[in-house]
This record gives structure tokens, C-alpha cells and sequence, in this order.
């Protein structure tokens, strides 16, 4: 009976047109060789894989080859390309620096450089791992690595390339080896399958491609692991049960439950999923790849990126178009959000059922159709229970979207009316917006055209120094938060809002509460919770407030933040006339950024004890 050889072994690549995924390097190196023009010394670099020893050992023996081909491929009949092929050749000597990483294992591999060789006209030293060498190995190779004999050839391997002393890369021809892709994986995997008598599916293939992460030698071995299971029929179902690799199906279900906000159905999904066995952990992140795969699908331009053939990107896509960007960005960030608080989370089950709630959710109208509302829970739908798959049921496709129901459109969100075009102005006099938070509607729209105030933060220390603030021109209020065109129903409701606007009194005391309040509820929007720490409301007049930010970034986060702010504060102090305006600072830099000897002159100016108690002493600042 034959032995049974492993594919990874069986179908290693033997020519350099056999290597999988390298044609532009393995073209470099074949011409390097039919020109005559070769290095003493190569550095070849890439993931695990994706076939640097394959063509170290390709180009070893083609440079010695006695008749080579006129495509720069070796003949593999005479006597050196034999003795390569059957393991026998002297010209060949392979290191493998993972477990020889000593000053001594350098110096054996420095002595047999002396010895020329005696079939050929090369001898070629493979050191495979090279990172592994010790800094002393490392600095005993240099010389001979820099100017070996003419008859010596250097190849060194390695999968992490800054790990290598710059004195070792300055001395070697440098090749990058890319990651081999899923369509070239999936090539060559139906050719090993037709080579074998294996029937395979190209969607069971597409999964085990992915599953290898851009190296061939995993590829070949997960295949083996499925057509061992499988009895020589690879079939999507077995290759996804096999590889405990979550159906997209899945992914697909939920989003669906998302568009249409049935919160109940992605929990009975989930159930589902944690049923056959698969991680929390695994299935938000497995969730968090499929949605940023949604992102790059939905455009033309980057559909390159997803990694996947013609048919499962065109499902893709057309499973993208149902959503539009504003709510993949945000379901990604909740499933960022999830990812980063479930090691901590006591209850990691309700962590996973509270983010997927939360998308439920994003695309929720408001109750009054203006957006002032967005944020609110909608009311949650009873679930239906999901029919159990039928285990004769036909697999489904990777990337494919469900055929069960038809194709639903996200709630279109109204777009932002177009900017007012304003006069060109000179830098030197060009000022910043204003922004003022209303959202509620209240009776009188407040705008911040008022006289700026002096700008005062309560985190500010006692006596610091105030900095002037210079009056801004340009103006405008935002009475909408999502900025449409308010229809007569609309109107009608505003009306009726408007005359159960509360307008209980409150103290300032009670607002920087509600203020504080927030920040606490909100810890994981550090840029948020610092712009608001570092500047507390100050009044403007009556109810209109303002705050002072550094940069546009800061004023950006504010403004995804005011209206949940603003409803926020108005229920804390059950006052709705709570109106909020944004500036950016053009005076003088903080004075939190001064530095001892600008706080200390500062002080001196300021105190006139100090000066005398400095003088009297003769104290100096070191």
C-alpha cells in the first residue's frame, strides 16, 4: 500500500511557475538567472506559507542546472537537477536558524563556505528563520555574508523582517512575498481536487481559502482536514461544520431583523448561534468582519477589497445596498464597543443582547418625524419563532443574501440642507461658526448672535487668568437636528410641543449637576467627556448658554453629541428653553498650557507679596 503524502508535501511547487500567487517576483528571478546577473546574497521575507523556502530551493537548483530551459526554468534531467529532486544534492545546505541560533552553528556554516562545489556551479546556503540568530550569530555572519567566494550563494528566510539588524538587510537583495489571495487559493485547491478524483464545491473551497488567511500551506492542509471528513465529497456544509466557521446566513438573518427593528429575533438568533457551540466573543467579532465587509462592498472602488470571488462579492454588494453607510459605520462602532467591554463584563450574554438591541434601534424614526427624537427606544415587536432548518435542506451560499424574504430598504434618513455659499474672505479675517443647539423647537429660536461673555470654566483654578475671546461674525442657529424640511404634520405636532414647553426654574448649580451627570453616563467618549470637562456652560442670556472648544475636531464630536446632550440637560432640569452654542477659542493659548515659568511671572505680577517675599530671599526658579 502507497504511503499517503500530505498535499501541503505533494503539491509543494517544484518550478517557479508553479509557485501560487508570486508571479511578478518569480518572473524577477527568472530573469535574474537567464542574465546571469545574480547576488551573493537574498533576503526573501513574507507570511507563513506563501512559498519562501519553495523558491529559495527553485532557484537553487535551476542556477545549477546544466541545460536550462529557454522559459528559465531548470530541465530536471541531468544529473544536478536529479540529485536536487531526490534529495542527494551537495550544493544545497539548509540552516534552519530557529534551532541553530548560535555563534558556533555560524561558524560550522562559515567553514563549509570553503569548500567549493563539486557538481555545479554554485553552492547555495539556505538559512531558513534567520530572525532566530542571536546578535553574536548575527555579527559573526556579517563578513562572510558581505564577501563570500564567488561560488557561494546566500538566501535567507524569514516571516519577520524587523527583527533583522539593518548591517544584515544593507547586504542582501530584498523580496517581499505577498499574501497569496482567496481567488488564487481557490485555483489551486480545484486543481489538487481534481488531481486527487475530489469533488468539491467552489463555495466549500471560498471557505477554506478564507479560513487560510493568505497561506497556501495552511490552505492545503485545512482541505485535506475537510476531504478526510467529508469522504472525498467537500461540500459547503461539511467544509463550515468542520472548520466550526459561522454561516453568513446568519449574519444575513440579522441583518434583516436590524433594518426592520425586531430586537426579540436577533436574540432568538443569537440563541441559535450559541446553541451550535460558537463563542460570544466569536460571533461579535464574526458580526463587526461582516459589516465592514457590507462597507467596502457598497462601493465599486472598494469592493476590491473584500476577499472573495466574482459571485459572492456581486451578492455582497447587492446585500449593501439595503443599508446605507451612516448605519454600517455605527453598527460597526457598537460592535467595536461590545469587543472592547466583554473581557470586563460580568454578564457577557446580556453585553451581546444589549449591542444588538442598540442596532435595533439606530435606525428608529422619532416621534415626531424631525429627528429631535432619534435615539429613542421604538416600541419593541413581539418575535415569531424561526422555522428549524431541515437538515436536507441545500446549503447556502457564502456572502449570499437570504432568497426567504424580500429585499428591504433602510429608513432613509433626511439629507443635510446645502450650505449657504458665503463671500470669499481674506485668512487674516475669516472667522468661525457659531453653533447653537436648540432641537426641541422652543417657542423663540435662540441664535448666538448675543455679546460673547467672558469664557470661565468651572475646572479652571482660582485667580488663573481669563483669555480673551475675540467676537465672532458668522452666525447661525440649528432649530432641526437632522436638518429636513418639516412637513404640515410635523408643524402641527410642533405646535402642539410648544405649548407644553417646560420652563422650570433652575440653578446653575443644578445644571453643571446635569452636566457632570452626563460625562459619568458616558465614559467611553473620551474626546467628548474632555471637551465637556474642560468647558462647563457659561451664560450667555436668559436660558442661552455657550461653550468654548480648541479645534474643529472637538466641535465636530459636540455636534454628533448635541442632540442626546440637549434632551439629556432639559429632562435633568425640566426646563426645553436650555439652549446650547458652540465657539471655537481664537484668543490666547489656555493658560492649562503654561508652563512654571509663565505661571510663576504671571503670579509675580499679580501678587505684590510674592515679589517682595522673591526679592527679600533672593529665590530663583531652577
Amino acid at each position: 500500500m502507497e504511503n499517503y503524502i500530505v498535499s501541503a508535501r505533494k503539491y509543494r511547487p517544484s518550478t517557479f511557475d508553479s509557485v501560487v500567487g508570486q508571479k511578478a517576483l518569480t518572473a524577477t528571478l527568472k530573469n535574474a538567472i537567464a542574465t546571469h546577473r545574480l547576488a551573493h546574497s537574498y533576503l526573501f521575507c513574507g507570511s507563513r506559507g506563501v512559498g519562501k523556502t519553495s523558491c529559495a530551493r527553485i532557484f537553487a537548483k535551476t542556477i545549477n542546472c546544466a541545460n536550462p530551459r529557454p522559459d528559465g526554468e531548470a530541465c530536471n534531467e541531468c544529473d544536478s537537477c536529479r540529485a536536487f529532486n531526490e534529495g542527494n544534492s551537495l550544493n544545497i545546505i539548509e540552516l534552519d536558524a530557529a534551532s541553530n541560533n548560535g555563534v558556533d552553528d555560524i561558524r560550522q556554516l562559515v567553514e563549509q563556505v570553503q569548500i567549493p562545489p563539486s557538481q555545479g556551479s554554485y553552492r547555495v546556503f539556505i538559512v531558513d528563520e534567520v530572525h532566530m540568530l542571536s546578535a553574536a550569530a548575527f555579527n559573526a555572519f556579517l563578513k562572510t555574508l558581505e564577501e563570500p567566494p564567488s561560488y557561494v550563494i546566500f538566501i535567507l528566510a524569514t516571516t519577520e523582517k524587523h527583527k533583522i539588524i539593518p548591517t544584515i538587510l544593507s547586504r542582501c537583495q530584498i523580496y517581499d512575498f505577498k499574501r497569496i489571495t482567496v481567488r488564487d487559493m481557490i485555483e489551486h485547491l480545484s486543481y489538487v481536487a481534481s488531481q486527487e478524483g475530489i469533488t468539491a464545491e467552489p463555495s466549500a473551497l471560498n471557505v477554506i481559502a478564507r479560513k487560510a488567511d493568505g497561506a497556501m500551506r495552511d490552505a492545503l492542509s485545512i482541505f485535506d482536514q475537510v476531504a478526510a471528513s467529508s469522504r472525498g465529497n467537500i461540500t459547503y456544509q461539511s467544509a463550515i461544520e468542520n472548520l466550526n466557521v459561522l454561516d453568513y446566513n446568519y449574519y444575513n438573518r440579522l441583518l434583516d431583523c436590524f433594518l426592520e427593528g425586531k430586537v426579540l429575533e436577533t436574540w432568538l438568533i443569537y440563541k441559535e448561534i450559541r446553541d451550535r457551540g460558537f463563542d460570544s466573543h466569536f460571533f461579535i467579532n464574526g458580526l463587526a468582519d461582516y459589516m465592514r465587509d457590507l462597507m467596502v462592498a457598497a462601493d465599486p472602488s472598494t469592493i476590491v477589497l473584500l476577499e472573495a470571488d466574482d459571485e459572492a462579492r456581486k451578492a455582497m454588494a447587492q446585500t449593501a445596498a439595503k443599508c446605507r453607510p451612516e448605519f454600517i459605520y455605527r453598527v460597526m462602532n457598537l460592535c467595536n464597543e461590545a469587543d472592547l467591554n466583554y473581557r470586563t463584563a460580568s454578564n457577557k450574554q446580556f453585553l451581546i443582547e444589549l449591542t444588538l438591541a442598540k442596532i435595533c434601534q439606530l435606525l428608529s424614526p422619532s416621534p415626531d418625524e424631525s429627528g429631535a427624537g432619534e435615539g429613542r427606544l421604538q416600541k419593541i415587536q413581539p418575535a415569531t419563532s424561526p422555522a428549524p432548518a431541515s437538515p436536507t435542506s441545500p446549503a447556502p451560499q457564502p456572502l449570499q443574501q437570504p432568497s426567504a424574504a424580500p429585499a428591504r430598504t433602510a429608513v432613509q434618513q433626511p439629507q443635510q440642507p446645502s450650505a449657504v455659499p458665503q463671500p470669499p474672505v481674506s485668512p487674516a479675517t475669516q472667522q468661525p461658526a457659531v453653533h447653537t443647539y436648540t432641537q426641541a423647537a422652543p417657542a423663540v429660536p435662540m441664535t448666538a448672535s448675543s455679546p460673547a461673555a467672558p469664557y470661565n470654566s468651572p475646572a479652571a483654578p482660582v485667580g488663573a487668568p481669563k483669555r480673551p475671546i475675540k467676537r465672532l461674525a458668522s452666525t447661525f442657529s440649528i432649530n432641526n437636528a437632522r436638518g429636513g424640511v418639516a412637513d404640515p404634520s410635523a408643524s402641527a405636532q410642533a405646535s402642539h410641543m410648544q405649548q407644553e414647553i417646560r420652563e422650570t426654574p433652575y440653578t446653575r448649580e443644578q445644571l453643571n449637576k446635569a452636566w457632570q451627570a452626563y460625562m459619568t453616563a458616558h465614559p467611553t467618549e473620551h474626546i467628548l467627556v474632555n471637551t465637556m470637562r474642560a468647558s462647563f456652560p457659561a451664560p450667555v442670556e436668559g436660558d442661552s448658554y455657550k461653550i468654548m472648544v480648541e479645534n474643529e475636531m472637538q466641535r465636530n464630536v459636540f455636534d454628533q453629541a448635541a442632540p442626546e446632550l440637549l434632551r439629556f440637560v432639559r429632562d435633568a432640569i425640566k426646563n426645553d428653553r436650555f439652549s446650547i452654542s458652540v465657539e471655537i477659542n481664537q484668543g490666547e493659548a489656555s493658560p492649562h498650557t503654561w508652563n512654571e515659568r509663565e505661571v510663576l511671572g504671571h503670579m509675580i505680577d499679580n501678587i505684590p507679596e510674592l515679589r517682595s517675599f522673591i526679592d527679600d530671599l533672593g529665590l530663583t526658579l531652577g
